[in-house]
């Protein structure tokens, strides 16, 4: 019977970090020096500039508020550390701790922790992390050292993008550019290589020879094996340095198309190789290569293949998820692979309605995607939200240009639903005839949001104002990306506007305190991640880079990088925005493919601790990022 309470005092912090990292034998011996203290409402537990006393606190239930002054700073619940900073800086308590509902708390000796810290490196992490997070209450420091992961509290080490380095194993096979085809040649098949850089004096790279090119213009007569290398070779180069990723390597291969990387000493063709990297390595080294997809999507037959190849698409997903790879290149990866099955969609619809007597595309168009596609951010198959513009050539062939596009987007979004994006509830697609317009009509009705700010206009712009040519000439959205901002410096209205839409989501204080759940309907009891915590976000970075004029940055993440390059006032904001973000994302993720869903609701019984954890400096960081948004718009009174 003496071990019953230190058995439960082991049960509750074996569940919690840093605690969980221990062996039983050790937690029982922690736990034995355990005391517990029954808190009521409004106790203080410590006052600000009260020295510790060798003590930290850990909530066994119930909630403490932390208070600078009389502003609540944070409100902490069920297997907070409290006291964690003070104690190892040795320094006074910077904040006051009152209960704000009956509370039991452990009180734990210092000591536990100086000797664990000595011990065991993971222990020693964890609570660095807490003194981060705990200056980061009292100073405003947004270093984000309180954005946890779990991997590495857990001491595990994903380092997909750093363990796999594109140092080259052996010398670089080059040749001079005077060199004939024929010796060219010759030399890859001594040295067995699949291609070979055309190097200065130097040893600088000014052009690559592969198996590929002499296939296709030696070996079928274009250009003669006797004729210098330097008519065969592609030049200019794309180079890397030798630190490059495995990650960033998958990326520039995607979204270039092209299957080798020179390596030189600085990563420029200014410098000498050191190598080059083949997509074949890349391949045997990961397993499997986002290029792979790419070229079956191009080669498939009919949306019903590429519904295969996008569910087994959601199968790397789910790996790169498991390694903890950064979602920025996650989401690279899915939305090359989104857009080659859209322009594989797109080039056979074409092909359909010339068949059909339809004859080819009446003028040029852009294929436009909008929301989170357009932001280069749909991880799982959504909703659709896409959009259609063309050049309105002559003035009485334009509604015979729109019911060619209108049956053209007819074709693409059926298709599209076959692949799994589904049909848009509010309609927001290119067969909608309010969505399939001329460049002119386009002008036209930005301009008519951006004078009128309306509710529709504002809705409207959030979804609209994001969109990205998939598919056609870029040339017609740099247009258009000209218009409105020229409409914008006229008439700024529709940003204070867009403004305030992105702060009247508050997320909670408090993950536990003040969780603001679904009342009714399909997803009673759940919280609604895209609305409360993501939209907040992607809002915000909206209204800030369209009030400084940044063109060609659709992606939340890229804005808060672009933002906190400009604005470096701001930059610990925007920094921990997009940290928060990366972890908002990658939930929505997980829970998508968990759920077989969106994995847009989110139940809290269902979430970890550490997710807890998570979502609470989330939270944080869109407040921060809104309290921002009221000073610069001037919200104050709109509120």
């Amino acid at each position: 019977m003496s071990n019953v309470i230190p058995d439960r005092i082991l049960s509750f912090i074996e569940d919690f970090p840093p605690f969980y990292f221990l062996a039983k034998a050790e937690l029982l011996d922690i736990a034995k020096r355990i005391t517990v203290r029954y808190c009521p409402p409004k106790t203080t537990l410590f006052s600000a500039g009260e020295s510790t006393q060798g003590h930290v606190y850990l909530i066994r239930e119930g909630a403490i508020n932390l208070l600078d002054g009389n502003q609540l700073v944070d409100t902490c619940d069920e297997g907070d550390l409290l006291g964690i900073r003070p104690l190892l800086a040795g320094r006074p308590h910077l904040l006051t701790a009152q209960v704000q509902e009956e509370t039991l708390v452990y009180i734990i000796p210092a000591a536990v922790f100086t000797e664990q810290m000595a011990e065991h490196p993971s222990v020693n992490l964890y609570l660095a992390r807490l003194v981060a997070e705990d200056t980061q209450r009292r100073f405003g420091a947004r270093s984000g050292a309180g954005l946890v992961y779990d991997s590495i509290e857990k001491g595990e080490e994903h380092a997909f993008t750093d363990m796999l380095r594109t140092v080259p194993n052996r010398e670089p096979v080059t040749c001079s550019p005077e060199y004939s085809i024929k010796k060219a040649a010759l030399i890859m098949s001594a040295e067995q290589v699949s291609s070979i850089i055309v190097v200065d004096r130097d040893q600088r790279p000014l052009g690559i020879v592969t198996d590929k090119d002499l296939r296709r213009r030696v070996a079928t007569g274009i250009i003669s094996i006797d004729s210098p290398v330097s008519e065969l070779m592609s030049a200019p180069v794309h180079t890397v340095p030798p630190d490059q990723t495995l990650a960033d390597v998958q990326i520039d291969m995607v979204k270039m198309g092209i299957h080798h990387l020179i390596v030189t000493e600085d990563g420029s063709d200014q410098s000498a190789v050191v190598g080059v990297v083949t997509e074949h390595e890349v391949l045997v080294t990961q397993g499997q290569h986002p290029a792979v997809f790419l070229r079956r999507i191009h080669r498939a037959a009919g949306a019903i293949e590429l519904a295969d190849l996008r569910t087994k698409a959601e199968q790397l997903l789910r790996q790169y998820l498991d390694q903890e790879i950064s979602i920025t290149f996650i989401a690279s990866i899915m939305t090359a692979i989104n857009d080659e099955i859209t322009r594989r969609i797109i080039d056979r619809a074409v092909k359909k309605l010339s068949q059909e007597g339809y004859g080819e595309p009446p003028a040029p168009f852009c294929w436009l995607a909008l929301g989170s596609a357009g932001r280069e951010e749909q991880l799982l198959r959504t909703d659709q939200d896409n959009a259609l513009l063309f050049e309105p050539g002559e003035t009485n062939q334009l509604e015979t240009s729109r019911n060619y596009f209108l049956e053209l987007a007819r074709l693409v979004t059926s298709d599209l639903v076959t692949v799994g994006f589904k049909y848009c509830p509010a309609d927001m697609m290119a067969s909608n005839p309010k969505w399939c317009l001329s460049f002119e009509e386009w002008r036209n009705q930005f301009s008519t949001w951006i004078d009128d700010p309306d509710p529709t206009a504002i809705l409207h712009s959030s979804i609209f104002f994001d969109y990205r040519s998939v598919y056609g000439p870029a040339e017609l959205t740099t247009r258009l990306t000209q218009h409105i901002f020229q409409d914008l410096r006229q008439k700024e209205v529709l940003l204070r506007y867009l403004a305030r839409e992105a702060i009247q989501k508050k997320p909670p204080l408090s993950f536990f305190r003040s969780f603001v759940v679904e009342r009714s309907g399909e997803h009673k009891d759940a919280f609604d991640l895209k609305a409360r915590a993501m939209m907040p976000l992607t809002d915000a970075a909206r209204v800030l880079t369209l009030d400084i004029r940044i063109d060609k940055e659709n992606n939340t993440f890229s804005r808060f990088e672009r933002l906190a390059e400009l604005e470096p006032q701001n930059a610990d904001i925007y920094r921990e925005a997009a940290a928060a973000y990366e972890i908002l994302m990658r939930y929505r993720a997980a829970k998508g493919l968990e759920q077989g869903d969106s994995g847009r609701y989110i139940y809290p019984d269902s979430l970890s601790k550490l997710e807890r954890i998570n979502l609470r400096h989330c939270f944080k960081s869109v407040r921060e990022l809104q309290s921002l948004l009221i000073t610069r718009f001037q919200l104050a009174q709109m509120i």
